[in-house]
């Protein structure tokens, strides 16, 4: 498989050129489900150890049937798909820049959860207009062991997200440890008291909310994503959902910029308009390096070809 990889503000993509499983034509969707229920064992045997690592988040080029996209993509982590991404699309936006096959300008990507619009500024920096993003529920209350209740919105950005009223330590690098497992508690409960997004969705992003540590920015956050790894971005669908509260509470006005920092000091801007169903469209902007370029070997006699797992009685 060929594969380029680049981080955007910190969080690592991996883009597969080609190679990858032999999907049927279909829409971008309809390919991810394909994906998932006949080839479960891609999403680890090219992002975990020995390849990769838990933190890596994939996006598969896939052909698009729209003839006004520039093409599909699939993005996955380690445990199966996302429906939106917002560090790999502009990943992807780079990474095809490198390539030569886009240049600057307005360019939009197939994703299994619709069109996003991609703006390539240079050869670094981009945006992406993300889908309609919006709160489904404020002040919902999960009883967390060793937390207590903790109370939090539920919010769509492109996956679904609890974000949380008050942090159970600083939001400092040093803390990522206890960060990391506080957030997994709550998911956990989240999942146990049957607390959900709309029609059911999973809520599979844990994101503590607070004060920026830089006056250039005017958030910052911690995001667990589903596979149990932090994100090292801002994460651009956790901002879209977080805005997406703010713009419901009358907190940020439509075009009104939106600095947000991550656990690591790395930034994204944001603005958004209103959308066509009562929620908000953001545009997130940030950068992205491209850090390698190569080919993933699979050799049947390998024993860890599929990535390493846990053992079954583990």
């Amino acid at each position: 498989m060929q594969f380029i990889d680049s981080h955007t503000e910190g969080e690592p993509t991996r883009v597969i050129l080609s190679g990858g499983p032999d999907l049927k034509p279909g829409p971008v969707s309809q390919l991810a489900r394909q994906l998932l229920a006949e080839h479960p064992g891609f999403y680890r045997s090219t992002l975990m150890e020995p390849r990769g690592h838990d933190a890596m988040v994939g996006a598969l080029l896939v052909p698009s049937q729209q003839d006004d996209c520039c093409t599909g993509v699939i993005y996955y982590n380690p445990v199966g798909n996302l429906g939106m991404c917002g560090h790999a699309t502009l990943g992807t936006a780079v990474t095809l820049a490198h390539l030569g096959r886009i240049q600057p300008g307005c360019h939009r990507f197939e994703t299994p959860v619709g069109v996003v619009e991609v703006e390539l500024h240079d050869a670094h920096r981009a945006s992406v207009r993300n889908v309609e993003s919006f709160r489904y529920r404020k002040d919902v209350s999960v009883e967390v062991p060793e937390l207590g209740p903790v109370v939090g919105d539920i919010a769509w950005g492109g996956n679904w997200f609890f974000l949380t009223k008050t942090c159970p330590v600083p939001l400092h690098f040093d803390q990522i440890e206890s960060l990391t497992r506080y957030a997994r508690l709550i998911m956990a409960a989240l999942r146990t008291q049957g607390i959900t997004g709309e029609e059911g969705g999973v809520i599979d992003h844990v994101e503590f909310i607070g004060a920026p540590h830089h006056p250039d920015a005017r958030g910052r956050n911690f995001v667990l994503c589903p596979g149990g790894a932090y994100d090292r971005s801002p994460c651009g669908t956790g901002t879209s959902a977080k805005v997406a509260c703010m713009a419901a509470d009358d907190e940020l006005a439509p075009g009104e910029p939106w600095v947000q920092e991550s656990i690591i000091d790395s930034r994204y801007t944001l603005v958004y308009e209103p959308g066509p169903n009562g929620g908000v469209i953001p545009t997130v902007t940030g950068t992205a390096y491209v850090t390698a370029v190569g080919e993933l070997v699979f050799d049947a006699a390998d024993p860890y070809v599929g990535g390493i797992t846990p053992a079954p009685n583990d």
